[in-house]
């Protein structure tokens, strides 16, 4: 027998799975336990979280002294007036679609998660569904189709911003069939984790933090082992570079930096940007070296420059490290999510009976609390708003990372004048934000800003008495 099914007619006003009805102040306070339990797991999870970004981020990229102190990022030093106006134009024309859709996004979710009208909609496009992991799939691909929908404008605004300044090269039809693929890898992925969830819930209504913490740590682990060989192809054809110096020195490079790789890929991005770049994707036997076909046409010093910062990522395990300590941030999430999908007030909120729908109602299935499949938009609102929250601190530490692989690059090549010149072509191929404000870093900026590279490429040419780039205007 299931711990759902012993606790069937025994159910509390905090929908889990609590015997306080039945019996007194002694079963109100273990009814209680799991909350708590649940509570303390996650402070435990994200202090665990706080400790070990704090120690091993690098806080300080390019450490030591620096004669006669550290450069000041200066965008007139290396661009000319009208690549800054250029800049600060497409900066203007991009900001509002990415604004508006994200606080259109937010709307959406939290008004459907934190008012009856989730609930509603999920008790209507589940309407004619029987089983329950069919009500659950229906509801997930409802939903996840319904925010896509909702945002799509806004992706269309931006897509016309970016071909009214040259950056995408895809038509519309390309386009859309891309839009399509990225909400199927959503449906697949949302609904999987959905559907093992839901069966915690339903399964284990008091522990199930605990399994839902753990599967989240090992599903978090799996899909980014997974991503390069599975979701990468979905989005981009790949072949490896043909035999030629470039191959060769990309190889030798790697293998000089102690770093194994085991293919030099051409990613076909062309067909969709004109955008520069390379990464170093996979673990393992699965590492290769992928570069954007548009960079190709590059002077050969400014490849090395980029592939040697992305070797920074891969000999520092930058990606297996940000996998387990997103992973951990995910458990001490679902945890979390215990305590507050329990909790009668935000069920009431958001249309759900904390007590259990009764049997027969659209998308009830006579389950209970948070078990009810329609409390899946409050969950989703929930999951969308820690989201939000945990980007400031996320995009803070990725820009600290991506420092040091540059700080890896130049202790690679030994070229700071190349580093330098291939940051100022990136940018303004690119049409990077030159200046980016508060709010810009908080929200988008993963990495540092063209001029603050190459600040700290001059710094790290003075630390090691190299010749110090001089500006390039």
């Amino acid at each position: 027998m299931s711990e759902a099914e012993a606790d069937e007619g025994r159910v509390d006003g905090n929908g889990n799975g609590s015997e306080a009805v039945a019996g007194g102040p002694g079963r109100t306070a273990r009814a209680r336990r799991p909350r708590i339990a649940a509570a303390v797991a996650a402070a435990v999870l994200f202090a665990s979280v706080a400790a070990v970004l704090a120690l091993t981020t690098p806080w300080n990229p390019l450490p030591g002294h620096v004669p006669g102190g550290r450069v000041k990022a200066d965008p007139a030093l290396d661009f000319s007036p009208a690549e800054i106006s250029r800049s600060g134009a497409f900066d203007s024309a991009v900001n509002p679609p990415a604004y508006a859709g994200l606080l259109a996004g937010l709307a959406l979710i939290l008004v459907l998660g934190l008012t009856p009208l989730g609930a509603r909609f999920i008790g209507r496009v589940t309407a004619r569904t029987r089983r329950r992991p069919l009500t659950i799939i229906v509801a997930a691909i409802a939903l996840t189709t319904l925010l896509r929908l909702a945002g799509l404008p806004f992706r269309i605004w931006s897509e016309s911003v970016l071909r009214r300044y040259g950056l995408s090269t895809q038509g519309w039809p390309a386009w859309l069939v891309d839009q399509l693929k990225s909400l199927g890898v959503t449906w697949v992925v949302s609904t999987v984790a959905l559907l093992l969830l839901y069966a915690l819930i339903r399964r284990f209504p008091r522990y199930w933090w605990a399994g839902a913490a753990a599967g989240g740590f090992v599903l978090v682990v799996l899909v980014s082992f997974i991503y390069p060989i599975a979701v990468e192809p979905v989005f981009n054809r790949f072949h490896s570079l043909p035999q030629g110096q470039l191959r060769s020195d990309l190889l030798a490079m790697a293998k000089r930096d102690g770093v194994p790789v085991e293919d030099v890929l051409i990613a076909d991005a062309s067909r969709r940007t004109t955008s520069l770049n390379a990464y170093v994707s996979g673990f393992g036997s699965t590492r290769r070296i992928v570069l954007y076909d548009t960079l190709l046409k590059s002077p050969r010093p400014q490849i090395e420059s980029i592939v040697g910062h992305e070797l920074g990522h891969a000999k520092r395990d930058d990606v297996l490290w940000g996998t387990l300590v997103g992973a951990l941030g995910i458990a001490g999430a679902l945890c979390l999510l215990y305590p507050l999908m329990t909790s009668p007030r935000l069920l009431r909120r958001a249309g759900v009976d904390p007590g259990g729908a009764p049997p027969g109602a659209p998308g009830g299935r006579g389950t209970r609390g948070a078990a009810d499949p329609r409390s899946l938009a409050l969950l989703l609102a929930l999951v969308t708003a820690g989201t939000q929250l945990a980007a400031p601190v996320q995009n803070l530490v990725s820009r600290r990372i991506e420092a040091r692989a540059d700080a890896h690059a130049l202790n690679l090549t030994r070229d700071p004048l190349t580093f330098v010149s291939m940051q100022r072509a990136l940018s303004v191929r690119n049409i990077s934000d030159l200046s980016p404000d508060a709010m810009e870093y908080l929200l988008w900026m993963t990495h540092p800003s063209g001029p603050d590279r190459i600040a700290m490429a001059r710094d790290w040419a003075r630390m090691n008495h190299t010749e110090v780039p001089p500006p390039l205007r």
